[in-house]
């Protein structure tokens, strides 16, 4: 049933000494000569909390938006078609095998409504995003949630073990928010193939476009698995810069995509969003961009950690887990108390901080606050 609007809610290392690095922070600028945005609002704190991108969408993206707010007294319409039938052109699938939500966490919530309920059950990795835990609950399945392996890999031979007749959704973050890091793709193909016939699978690929060039990594979308129990989910709040619109979508098999749109929210799309988005996808150069400003600023990260002697798992996001060599609860207090905004700290990975990538003058900022903090402690 569709739900009325009005009842929904790398490493260690070692490296140059710390003030011949500190310098570069300053190097990085739009390739396009724009200004940088950065990650916080005038007078508040650096948002390095969420994984945004901190540069904003592109100019091409903002006058789209600027033109549909004329339209903003007007339910959705034929906005909203017209992006899932571009997303169809560009995967290469058909129009009914597109699902459009209000962010891909709808998605997810719309999985868990057509495919869990009391009796059922949900695997995922610990830790990796649980936006759809608190959906399955609500739904009355059960949660598994199965500690990654020691590379930061989903174990997906004991998700297997843990996999029964119950088990009607495995979710799986690739690359894995928090940690950062990849599952080859051969070892998600050969997981997926062994699961029991009721259960689908969904591949979260939110930060599809940071990846680069790794030999382990394909998209189940670019590079599609024939299995109607797949759904692969991406999102427009990450690279593209739309977070605060919401907006996101999947690709899955026609009988697949039905189910998930039988929970989906009535105009859940809104008119604003879905031309910014049609316009992103109108932008292939700025995706670019935004990709190589991220490797350069991902890389400089890890120079400014090895400088410190510090401890970071190999990323492939917009963001990065370092190991903080301490608890991390105490480390986020101190940010926050700099003005600075981290996560809170990631069962298990008790030492461990995830910093989302901002600007050049968010980074220096956030490398002088962390010099701050007292050397009592450190592992």
């Amino acid at each position: 049933m569709v739900i009325s609007r009005r009842n929904f809610l790398r490493r260690v290392g070692g490296g140059a000494a710390l003030g011949a690095v500190a310098p570069s922070l300053g190097g990085f600028a739009h390739a396009d000569g724009c200004p940088l945005s950065g990650s916080r609002h005038p007078g508040g704190p650096i948002f390095l909390d969420r994984n945004e991108n901190a540069d904003g969408p592109s100019e091409r993206v903002m006058g789209a938006m600027r033109d549909r707010l004329a339209r903003a007294h007007l339910f959705p319409r034929s906005d909203p078609d017209a992006l899932g039938d571009q997303l169809a052109l560009l995967h290469a699938v058909r129009p009914d095998q597109v699902v459009l939500g209000c962010g891909s966490s709808d998605i997810l919530r719309m999985a868990a409504a057509a495919f869990l309920g009391p009796g059922t059950s949900l695997i995922l990795s610990a830790p990796s995003f649980d936006a759809i835990v608190q959906y399955a609950r609500g739904a009355g399945a059960d949660v598994s949630a199965v500690p990654l392996t020691r590379q930061h890999a989903h174990d997906l031979e004991s998700m297997s073990h843990r996999t029964n007749a119950a088990t009607r959704l495995v979710y799986l973050c690739n690359p894995n928010n928090p940690t950062g890091s990849l599952t080859p793709r051969g070892d998600l193909e050969a997981f997926i193939r062994r699961l029991p016939a009721a259960t689908h699978v969904v591949v979260d690929e939110a930060y599809h476009h940071y990846v680069g060039g790794s030999s382990t990594y394909a998209s189940f979308i670019d590079h599609p698995l024939d299995d109607r129990r797949l759904i692969v989910t991406r999102t427009f709040s990450k690279i593209h810069g739309l977070a605060g619109l919401r907006i996101g979508y999947a690709i899955a098999a026609p009988q697949t995509a039905r189910r998930l749109l039988s929970h989906r929210v009535e105009d859940g799309v809104n008119v604003v969003a879905a031309a910014a988005a049609l316009a992103a996808l109108d932008d292939p150069e700025y995706l670019r961009l935004s990709a190589d400003r991220n490797t350069d600023r991902r890389e400089e990260f890890f120079n400014q950690a090895n400088a410190r002697m510090l401890r970071a798992i190999d990323s492939h996001t917009n963001f990065v887990m370092l190991n903080a060599g301490r608890p991390a609860g105490g480390v986020v207090e101190h940010f926050k108390h700099n003005n600075i905004l981290l996560p809170p700290p990631f069962v298990p990975m008790r030492t461990h901080v995830r910093v989302s990538l901002g600007t050049p003058p968010d980074m220096a900022e956030f490398w002088r606050v962390w010099d701050l903090l007292p050397r009592h402690g450190m592992s």
